[in-house]
């Protein structure tokens, strides 16, 4: 395998971690945003879900990066953008919130990274130094794997587990 030495692409936006969720939870919180009218109260989300409310602001901090809903004051509101995208078919769902993803900093450092390399991927060792210089105060194994969820889901990125290769999807 013929790799180039990365080059840390220089962000045109200061890159910023992204929630520890599964882009799953995510999807749900829509769901149940959407049978309950479109808006509720963040603290009666976390109880009705019988969730810690840390871990349901991770998913609504995603939620919201990706556009989906917002946060007036303490209630979560289901975007327009948020309910159309949860109505289309699952093929159109990966491609919309791909290309949401795609426009979130650390994802469209680490596409730029990946797409500058011979076989447009890297090995998860170079990722994780990369993460570590970008996000120090962050756990690179922690945002690894969130960034392998979601850009998985959204057919963004595939990951190889057995030789820890991170990789452009190659549908992309």
């Amino acid at each position: 395998m013929n790799m180039k030495e990365p080059e840390t692409p220089t962000p045109r936006f200061e890159i910023e971690p992204i929630p520890v969720c599964g882009i799953s939870r995510v999807l749900g919180l829509l769901e149940t945003l959407d049978d309950r009218g479109g808006k509720e109260p963040m603290g009666r989300l976390a109880a009705d879900l019988h969730i810690e409310f840390g871990e349901l602001l991770a998913v609504v901090k995603a939620a919201e990066m990706l556009g989906l809903v917002s946060t007036p004051g303490s209630d979560v509101v289901l975007e327009p953008f948020g309910k159309a995208t949860m109505e289309l078919p699952m093929n159109e769902k990966k491609r919309t919130i791909r290309e949401k993803i795609r426009k979130v900093p650390l994802f469209a450092a680490i596409e730029t990274l990946l797409r500058r390399q011979e076989e447009t991927s890297l090995p998860k060792d170079i990722v994780l130094e990369e993460l570590v210089m970008w996000l120090p105060d962050e756990n690179p194994e922690t945002i690894f794997k969130t960034i392998v969820n979601w850009g998985r889901y959204a057919e963004l990125f595939s990951y190889d587990a057995d030789e820890e290769l991170l990789a452009i999807d190659q549908g992309n």
